[in-house]
């Protein structure tokens, strides 16, 4: 059944003998109560943040623009991208947990270590966003890491 818009009928009050206003007829209480949209039953308008009236809205790049300008920033960058402090302890936990004898590392070990670990990770990353590209994807999923590592053979232990 089609809904059809009611008209809202002017208020009439009627005059009580001291001049006061009634209370309203049924019909009226009727209506107002059928009428979803009357002001009574609208909620108050939310504010979600945005801008106010008047301001300006804040500026926001598209999106994927500020993550190629990080990419080209790491990409041009030599230092390291795994914090070392992290990394040189994780190195001393794997040490003292396989071996007992071998407990202390110069500096120069640990850095080796670290660039040896982080062009690993980089390489397998870049195979695996290759083997993602081939199956018509760009996002990089798990399966894309294992591929690559099974096609890498000695590359990617």
């Amino acid at each position: 059944m089609a809904r059809v818009k009611q008209k809202v009928q002017p208020s009439k009050r009627r005059l009580d003998l001291d001049g006061a206003d009634a209370v309203p007829t049924t019909a009226q209480l009727n209506t107002a109560a059928s009428n979803p949209r009357s002001a009574k039953s609208r909620p108050a308008p939310r504010s979600k943040g945005g801008p106010r009236a008047g301001e300006k809205r804040k500026f926001r790049y598209r999106p994927g623009t500020v993550a190629l300008r990080e990419i080209r920033k790491l990409q041009k960058s030599v230092d390291l991208l795994i914090p070392s402090a992290p990394f040189i302890r994780l190195v001393r936990e794997e040490t003292a947990f396989a071996s007992s004898t071998v407990n202390r590392w110069t500096a120069e070990a640990l850095v080796a270590i670290q660039e040896a670990a982080e062009m690993f990770l980089v390489n397998l990353f870049e195979d695996g966003y290759m083997c993602a590209l081939h199956a018509k994807r760009v996002t990089l999923m798990r399966k894309d890491i294992q591929l690559a590592r099974r096609i890498g053979g000695s590359r990617h232990l």
